[in-house]
């Protein structure tokens, strides 16, 4: 799968998270290429576990993570989430998680897997965050910007309440798209804020730029 804007615009936020922060362990749940845990790595000192059920992306995942100079800080792990096992607790746990639940399905099967929820719905998702997260510990999500209420109303039903909400545009002038959501077992009032991916003209955007400017050769 090819590696969006909007998965980098969740790398970088989150690295700044815990930049502020700080977290000894970190689970990253679909890792698909590893963009988002060599992003992690690339500017903090967090061991990072990674786990990923397909074999394909599993395989590029790990050509993407030995070949970087993080490879030491990085773990991947070809498995099922659901029957993941460790005796570690996680300070934050990060995933990119199948997108159209419950929406049209495309033929190709591998995309299905990667985008719907035919291999991790949202429940199997949050007993998998419960088991692994510490008592402490945050998690983030990238979810569709439609399917964010939902996700939100089956957290709590894991008494995890979201603490940040950051909504994603393409532009000022179109509507939101994507979330990026912050849960953790702290019931507090919620803090939202918007991303502009680009501006009017067209251009990426000055918050856009700050997060990715580390990470895209030409910002």
């Amino acid at each position: 799968m090819k590696v969006c804007t909007d998965a980098c615009l969740f790398g970088a936020y989150m690295t700044n998270e815990l930049l502020r922060a700080p977290a000894k362990n970190v689970l990253d749940i679909g890792t698909g290429t590893g963009v988002l845990s060599l992003m992690l790595a690339q500017k903090t000192a967090a061991c990072i576990d990674t786990v990923e059920i397909d074999q394909d992306a599993f395989e590029q995942a790990k050509e993407n993570i030995v070949h970087s100079p993080f490879k030491d800080r990085i773990a991947i792990i070809n498995t099922d989430v659901a029957t993941f096992d460790t005796d570690k607790k996680y300070d934050c746990i990060i995933s990119n998680p199948p997108f159209f639940e419950a929406d049209l399905k495309s033929a190709d099967v591998k995309k299905n897997a990667a985008k719907h929820d035919s291999t991790l719905t949202y429940d199997v998702l949050l007993h998998a965050i419960q088991k692994n997260l510490s008592t402490a510990g945050s998690f983030a999500v990238l979810l569709p910007y439609h399917r964010s209420n939902y996700f939100e109303t089956t957290a709590a039903a894991f008494n995890f309440y979201c603490n940040k909400k950051i909504s994603v545009k393409q532009t000022p002038k179109h509507n939101y798209f994507r979330a990026i959501l912050i849960f953790s077992g702290k019931k507090i009032s919620v803090q939202e804020n918007e991303i502009c991916i680009k501006n009017e003209e067209g251009n990426y955007s000055d918050h856009f730029t700050y997060l990715l400017k580390d990470y895209y050769l030409y910002l």
